[in-house]
């Protein structure tokens, strides 16, 4: 996996667990979304941009209650403020307990984070070898892309305001679930295309080099061709014993 240049031309990097600890995300950028939601929802009332949130989670909570996914009963067209609050909040905090990546959901947590990160109370926090790689990859004319479950505005919030400055001067591109889910197959074709138009699936899928800490990812991106490396962090899910999946790394100097 020595990343010679002649080898691979990109790389591609999930978060939580790869250039990021998984705690950060669990213990610092969740608890924050749910402490913060109240005032958030008071302060913003009446914007455009909280009035669109609850319009998507409104929506949300119709097709949640036909699926049978919540016991939060759908908010009437006309509901006052406080049905409106106690619904939506109800929902919020039940979506986050099952960790459900929804993007209503999404959408109202990153405007909170924004909030957070701007006013100095987040800070992203990036593996201090992640950073040195940055620089060597920008050295070496390869290029960084972001694959992550979090949403692509959360992934700049992370990389814009993080403890070792703004980072979206290194990064190329970012993709999300929006371009497919991280454990099928064809995402990371796509992905391949998107970053080498005109060129084949298979010859533009070996330029890249995947890097995450699932292994669920790892049994995609692998079977669709793309070269993959298994983020082994403290912190992180054990691996399968023999797994024979990709080879594993506990730093990105490994990957030099």
């Amino acid at each position: 996996l020595q990343m010679t240049s002649s080898v691979f031309r990109t790389v591609l990097l999930d978060i939580e667990g790869t250039t990021t600890p998984i705690t950060f995300v669990k213990d610092v950028l969740f608890p924050y979304a749910r402490s913060r939601l109240l005032q958030h929802i008071n302060e913003s009332w009446g914007t455009n941009e909280l009035t669109s949130d609850i319009e998507l989670i409104k929506k949300q909570i119709v097709s949640d209650n036909e699926a049978q996914l919540t016991l939060v009963q759908p908010i009437p067209e006309a509901a006052e403020k406080p049905v409106l609050m106690e619904r939506v909040v109800a929902w919020v905090y039940e979506q986050m307990d099952k960790d459900r990546k929804v993007g209503a959901l999404k959408a109202l947590q990153g405007h909170i984070w924004l909030q957070g990160y701007v006013n100095g109370e987040l800070k992203g926090v990036i593996y201090d070898d992640v950073m040195l790689a940055f620089n060597k990859w920008k050295e070496m004319g390869v290029d960084i892309y972001i694959y992550s479950s979090g949403s692509i505005p959360a992934q700049k919030l992370l990389f814009g305001y993080s403890d070792k400055g703004d980072l979206l001067p290194y990064i190329k591109g970012h993709f999300d679930t929006t371009t497919g889910l991280k454990v099928n197959k064809e995402s990371y074709e796509k992905i391949a295309t998107d970053i080498y138009p005109g060129e084949s699936v298979e010859e533009s899928i070996k330029k890249i080099l995947f890097v995450t800490d699932s292994e669920h990812e790892a049994i995609a991106s692998t079977a669709a061709g793309m070269p993959t490396a298994l983020s082994v962090r403290i912190g992180n899910a054990p691996l399968s014993q023999g797994h024979n999946l990709a080879p594993e790394i506990t730093s990105f100097a490994e990957l030099f």
